[in-house]
């Protein structure tokens, strides 16, 4: 019999792991101080049962809750402008980042930049460029990934696409760190097996990445051998059997 893990814990994101923990949504979002969050997510995610359910269940607990699905694969600095805007007009005070690397970025973003005046570039990851940001500017951010590749639900940047120049940016700040993961492993039950495979391998591929890097870190290394491990063992078995 398959053991089911049911934990919480912190390094140092506060994860809430285990299957149901979507429920504890509208808690953690009150735990964080919002009283009307804005859940931003990608275009093929927005229809499915999780997202609406999500919504009406925070909704049930006196958390009314907004919609940005406008969030393409590579998210762009014009998508990261659209949530911004919903954000604003909406008069949010928080953000749900919901679904894999490309809605969590862009969400991420999307607090970062909620109390800004500078331009989203302005804060890219070069040397101390972090510090021009207004950190009483940074919306909190509750993640919830629906894929086990990315890891940007415990990162404190965004991968961001400058349109004109066709290049990726890390736009990063501390704060962009979310203040609270559930990460319920029944959302990822529905990704067709494709989906699967590729998030899986993304995952592995992050771990041997980590561990073949020449800056040493005995942490780093124990998760990453250990991530590994675990990807080696479950990775076929998720694949055929969702």
């Amino acid at each position: 019999m398959t053991k089911k893990i049911v934990g919480n814990w912190n390094f140092p994101t506060s994860v809430r792991f285990g299957p149901g923990r979507i429920s504890e949504l509208a808690d953690a979002c009150k735990a964080t101080g919002m009283k009307k969050p804005l859940l931003i997510t990608d275009e093929g995610l927005k229809d499915l049962p999780m997202v609406r359910d999500a919504i009406a269940a925070n909704e049930a607990a006196g958390l009314p809750t907004g919609l940005f699905a406008g969030v393409k694969g590579n998210p762009t600095g014009k998508n990261v402008e659209d949530g911004l805007a919903v954000y604003r007009a909406g008069g949010h005070d928080g953000v749900i980042a919901f679904g894999g690397g490309s809605g969590l970025d862009a969400a991420k973003a999307v607090a970062l930049m909620a109390g800004q005046t500078r331009p989203m570039w302005d804060f890219e990851d070069i040397g101390d460029w972090w510090t021009r940001a207004d950190p009483a500017g940074i919306a909190p951010i509750v993640a919830v990934p629906t894929t086990s590749g990315t890891g940007s639900e415990v990162g404190r940047a965004s991968v961001i696409t400058k349109e004109d120049t066709h290049e990726k940016k890390i736009i990063f700040h501390p704060k962009m760190l979310p203040a609270i993961v559930i990460s319920d492993p029944e959302l990822t039950v529905g990704l067709p097996p494709h989906v699967t495979a590729a998030t899986g391998v993304d995952a592995f591929v992050h771990c041997f990445e980590a561990h073949c890097a020449p800056g040493y870190h005995p942490m780093a290394d124990g998760v990453a051998l250990e991530g590994m491990r675990l990807i080696a063992d479950a990775l076929p078995r998720a694949y055929d059997n969702g």
